[in-house]
């Protein structure tokens, strides 16, 4: 049964995928800078995965929370891809992270697997536990292999009480509401399907996750950046590729409806999924403390409900 309920999430959360030098190198004193602005700002949930920057993310997240109160904050990480020693030659920018390839990833859904890679985490964040464990990106790895024994193993260790909860990430609105329907779940990492944007084809996966009480953390919300500035420009993109002209002009007109309701385009972008009952929280990627600011104060706009009522009026069926 699920059990997401135990655990109260933060409306915002702090993605860590910056820290393992996402796209390009963070400097120490910019990761300095973000982890404590985040929590001077109230943020007390962190993600992080082994993924982003093969264990950078996780290492450099660890090293900054030391400073804090355990017990004050949450952190989730992910299982799926171990990290085993690589080649130490080049750099690891074929999966967009701005490091020496010394690990490579290798998929690994056995249980034995799960728990090595909930291990290995727990080290490198210099942790004793974690809260909240995913399944990350299932869809892309061994996919039956993930639900015949990954999530199975998940569900045992939360019952050990080695973590809190336990769920699944991906962007596969499919892959996640099969997850919600196993029962094994507390909660899934939903990414770019259920945004101002876009909602087509989210409305059985959130009507589940009702149904399973299952709670949802939604990233992704700017949809790879289309909805990140309020002017936005003909370059903008959407699934790290140029948006289409269809979606740049929808974007154009929600900028227009945030702006006639006092607000911008990502102040809506980061408080439209909280208005459904089964979001918990949204995780934001930060790299700086500038940005944790600005997210901070775009989760706090003040929003009137006639923006919102503008924002359903207009959109478009699916």
């Amino acid at each position: 049964m699920s059990r997401a309920g135990v655990l109260e999430l933060p409306r915002l959360g702090f993605g860590a995928a910056q820290l393992g030098n996402l796209y390009r190198e963070t400097s120490d004193e910019e990761a300095d800078g973000a982890v404590s602005a985040a929590w001077e700002a109230g943020i007390r949930y962190f993600d992080t995965a082994p993924h982003y920057g093969i264990g950078t993310s996780e290492r450099r997240l660890g090293e900054r929370l030391a400073g804090y109160p355990r017990e004050e904050y949450l952190v989730s990480s992910k299982v799926g891809r171990l990290l085993l020693p690589g080649p130490g030659t080049g750099d690891d920018m074929d999966n967009a992270f701005a490091v020496p390839d010394h690990h490579v990833r290798e998929w690994d859904y056995s249980e034995a697997g799960v728990r090595r890679s909930h291990a290995e985490s727990l080290e490198r964040l210099g942790l004793d536990r974690v809260d909240i464990l995913f399944a990350h990106d299932p869809e892309e790895g061994p996919t039956e292999q993930a639900f015949a024994e990954g999530l199975p193993a998940l569900a045992r260790m939360r019952d050990e009480g080695l973590v809190r909860a336990v769920g699944v990430g991906s962007k596969d609105a499919g892959v996640l509401l099969r997850a919600v329907r196993t029962g094994l779940i507390d909660l899934i990492m939903l990414s770019g399907r259920y945004t101002l944007l876009e909602q087509n084809g989210a409305d059985e996966l959130l009507e589940a996750c009702l149904e399973h009480g299952v709670g949802i953390v939604a990233v992704s919300v700017f949809n790879s950046g289309l909805l990140a500035q309020h002017q936005v420009p003909d370059t903008a993109t959407y699934e790290y590729t140029q948006a289409p002209a269809a979606l740049l002009e929808r974007a154009r007109e929600l900028a227009g409806i945030a702006e006639k309701h006092g607000a911008t385009l990502p102040d809506l972008a980061v408080q439209f999924p909280l208005r459904h009952p089964a979001v918990r929280s949204v995780v934001l990627g930060m790299r700086t403390a500038a940005q944790v600011r600005s997210n901070a104060e775009r989760m706090g706009a003040p929003i009137p409900e006639a923006a919102w009522e503008d924002v359903a009026r207009t959109a478009v069926p699916g």
